[in-house]
């Protein structure tokens, strides 16, 4: 599979997808090329709302590419990177569009921020969650704010505590997720009917809506310097090199 960030739009709404080889994991390249397609949409009265997916039928995604934390050796490059995570949320957070994220399958790490970072998120019952930072030797810490918005601190402590998976029902309830549907073809005609329904709402609504949702959020700018660098620095470690390596090898099996 290629690596790509495609941009398609049909009736006031934009779908943006990513795609990587590797379960949809995600590379600095394609965090950077995600929040510009997303921020591209800022200055546009014409588009309502935001669909964010990712390619094919299984992940939808893998958090960070391995193969790019397994070569950061350098605090500028490691910051570099978990920035483009910070820029891709904030992104969805800033943009002033209704964002609605499709969640086809499992995802974990900065997937999960992804699917909270959502005004409205679309899900299959494949869709478990989980927060694997700690077996990396990190932690969710870029993603944490807007994690801790949908689930509130103590789930969310204990979700990175654990690594656990929890299902889509789980989601659900814990308001990360707002539909869940048995197949992707379910899923995809529910977001279609939802979609439509978005295109004859009052844009100005819709951006008043956006507003009031994230209200009280202003403050996740001045703690991402510090989060980033909690993750950039962590990741450095040779017991980070070793774990993402040992991970590495069991996914080959």
């Amino acid at each position: 599979m290629k690596e790509r960030v495609q941009t398609t739009e049909h009736n006031s709404i934009v779908t943006i997808e990513f795609a990587t080889e590797k379960s949809n994991s995600l590379p600095l390249s394609i965090l950077e090329a995600l929040a510009q397609a997303i921020m591209e949409q800022k200055d546009r009265p014409e588009v309502k709302a935001i669909i964010l997916s990712s390619a094919g039928e299984k992940a939808f995604c893998a958090g960070a590419s391995f193969d790019e934390l397994i070569e950061i050796q350098e605090l500028e490059r490691s910051t570099k990177f978990f920035g483009g995570f910070s820029q891709v949320l904030s992104a969805m957070r800033k943009c002033g569009k209704i964002v609605i994220v499709r969640v086809q399958g499992k995802t974990t790490g900065g997937g999960v921020g992804i699917a909270c970072a959502a005004d409205y998120c679309f899900a299959t019952s494949a869709a478990s969650l989980a927060l694997t930072e700690i077996n990396l030797g990190i932690g969710p810490f870029v993603i944490g704010p807007y994690v801790e918005r949908k689930i509130g601190k103590s789930q969310f402590t204990a979700m990175a505590l654990d690594g656990e998976f929890r299902n889509a029902e789980w989601a659900m309830q814990h308001n990360i997720y707002h539909r869940v549907f048995e197949s992707i073809q379910d899923m995809d005609r529910g977001l279609s009917e939802f979609t439509s329904s978005i295109t004859k709402k009052s844009a100005k609504a819709l951006e008043l809506i956006k507003k009031v949702s994230w209200e009280g959020t202003e403050h996740f700018d001045s703690l991402m310097p510090e989060r980033i660098h909690m993750s950039a620095s962590l990741i450095l470690e040779d017991s980070a090199k070793e774990n993402i390596e040992k991970i590495k090898k069991r996914l080959k099996k």
